[in-house]
């Protein structure tokens, strides 16, 4: 019992140090910035196609995420970038999940939301919510591991999902929300 208990801790020590809220605002956004380049990289790396879709859409997102699975709950945040194509805008926001479903470990994991249309681009910095099932597997430590989870088109956007490092093993029903970080725009 005490094992679980100690889990229970780790993880949430590792869900809560995902929230650093004492940076400065500027340094928080050049770290945000400098994720998001990275992430563009890897998402580029693994499926060329990214980049030209990136480059022919509206706008992108890119999000740097820990979840924690506990048994029969989830739970996760983060933040990211969402950057306008055509006016170099760039919103910075914040990441919150939660849901329900069988599920054991956690993972860090970066995603890229490619928008093909103006409108879903203001949607979700403006209502912000996704909802969705999830099931996969990752097991990955550095440049060892592997990862098999779903990226998925979701009508005008079109989501790329990379593990950084993790061992979870999971299916979840969950709900996303993503909001403006007042602190940073």
């Amino acid at each position: 019992m005490i094992k679980y208990y100690r889990a229970a801790l780790v993880c949430s020590a590792l869900f809560l140090a995902s929230f650093n809220t004492w940076a400065d605002p500027a340094e928080e956004r050049a770290e945000i910035d400098q994720e998001s380049k990275s992430i563009l990289q890897k998402v580029y790396k693994e499926e060329p196609a990214a980049k030209t879709l990136v480059n022919s859409s509206a706008g992108y997102a890119t999000f740097s995420n820990v979840q924690v699975n506990l048994i029969f709950v989830a739970a996760g945040g983060g933040s990211g970038v969402v950057v306008d194509r055509s006016t170099g805008k760039r919103t910075y926001m914040s990441m919150g999940e939660g849901g329900i479903g069988l599920g054991l470990g956690a993972k860090d994991f970066r995603a890229l939301f490619v928008f093909h249309t103006k409108e879903a681009m203001a949607q979700f910095v403006d209502d912000g919510w996704g909802f969705g099932a999830e099931a996969d597997a990752a097991a990955k430590s550095g440049n060892k591991g592997a990862e098999a989870s779903g990226g998925t088109t979701y009508g005008d956007i079109t989501v790329y999902q990379l593990t950084e490092a993790g061992l979870a093993l999971q299916a979840t029903v969950k709900g996303t929300k993503y909001w403006k970080n007042d602190d940073l725009n």
